[in-house]
């Protein structure tokens, strides 16, 4: 029998690659995991959780002007973005630290280096080559932008929540549920939001009649939304405001200090060595694997938003789940996505 470092290494610290880590390791396996970023995953990191927190913030500017119908004498209130990003900061911090703390707990081996496949048994981590029984990809996804004349200027989900200032003037491009959320949150901290979609109303499948509800109120809160429009190209002026041509019914350059892209995500594969380890990709660049997570070369397997299927964090630890114990447990258990 073949001598591994490891039973099981896992590249990703996001929710599913940790749970699958945790959950082995309590099964008994020698597990290692590393993470080029921060411990946590997008949810936790560049998702929901500083998402969330932008809302709370977003919403006081209404609070404040509602509280005078209550004989509330509140004093106009000044709003500081540096402010919130280094209060969101410290909790993404606290928040990621747990999730190391978790895995060191755990006896899972924790690095901190991005780790790409060498062959079907093998991982370079930092410089140096790790061997293991099996190798579990859990990178997850990253934003999609398209390739324009320009795409360098505009900023993504992973850059949003670390501007230094709160831009006055915003494009949002996009019109699923993440950029009409990002619409409010910034419009609601102040900055004038533009929002463009090439589709005929936000929120594509949803309900009809919320889709127009929304829209509207959008509308009353002072979003321009921009239907059946799409960037053409960006420049950046000299004094590095954004000039951005749109198809559709702005005929005239828009000037913006920020372009968001919230178009989706695909799978985070690229530089991994996915393809050059044999490992099938489909067209999206997603790791293609069976019920049980295995990919076509039975010693590598994947789980979460780089599997290209159902991208949620419940999902994930689901089949993180499901992996370790497929792996490691008395019986192979499969997640079923289909409920």
């Amino acid at each position: 029998m073949p001598s591994y470092d490891f039973q099981l290494f896992v590249i990703g610290g996001g929710s599913g690659g940790v749970r699958a880590a945790r959950i082995a390791a309590g099964l008994g396996a020698r597990v290692a995991i590393a993470e080029n970023f921060r411990y946590g995953g997008t949810c936790v990191i560049r998702g929901c959780v500083p998402k969330k927190l932008l809302v709370y913030a977003a919403h006081f500017a209404e609070d404040f002007a509602d509280a005078q119908g209550f004989g509330w004498s509140v004093p106009p209130a000044q709003f500081s973005w540096p402010k919130l990003i280094e209060a969101k900061n410290k909790e993404i911090a606290r928040l990621s630290s747990i999730y190391e703390n978790n895995l060191t707990a755990s006896k899972v081996e924790v690095m901190h280096g991005a780790a790409r496949l060498v062959d079907a048994h093998t991982v370079l981590v930092n410089g140096k080559q790790v061997t293991a029984e099996h190798i579990l990809v859990a990178t997850g996804g990253t934003p999609f932008v398209p390739q324009i004349p320009g795409i360098e200027h505009a900023i993504t989900s992973n850059e949003v929540f670390d501007l230094p200032q709160l831009p006055k003037r915003v494009l949002i491009v996009g019109g699923g549920y993440i950029a009409v959320e990002f619409a409010g949150i910034l419009n609601g901290l102040g900055a004038q939001v533009t929002l463009c979609y090439r589709g005929e109303q936000v929120l594509r499948g949803f309900d009809d009649d919320v889709r127009t509800h929304l829209f509207e109120e959008m509308l009353k809160k002072g979003i321009t939304v921009l239907l059946h429009s799409d960037v053409v190209r960006i420049d950046k002026s000299s004094d590095a405001s954004l000039s951005v041509a749109l198809t559709g019914s702005q005929t005239t350059p828009l000037g913006v200090d920020a372009v968001l892209y919230a178009t989706g995500r695909v799978p985070n594969t690229l530089g991994l060595g996915l393809a050059e380890a044999g490992v099938a990709l489909d067209e999206a660049g997603g790791v293609t694997v069976d019920a049980f997570g295995q990919t076509n070369i039975s010693s590598i397997h994947a789980v979460g938003d780089v599997t290209n299927r159902i991208a949620l964090t419940p999902v994930a630890i689901r089949e993180g789940a499901a992996l370790a114990n497929t792996l490691f447990g008395p019986t192979p258990v499969s997640a079923d996505l289909t409920t």
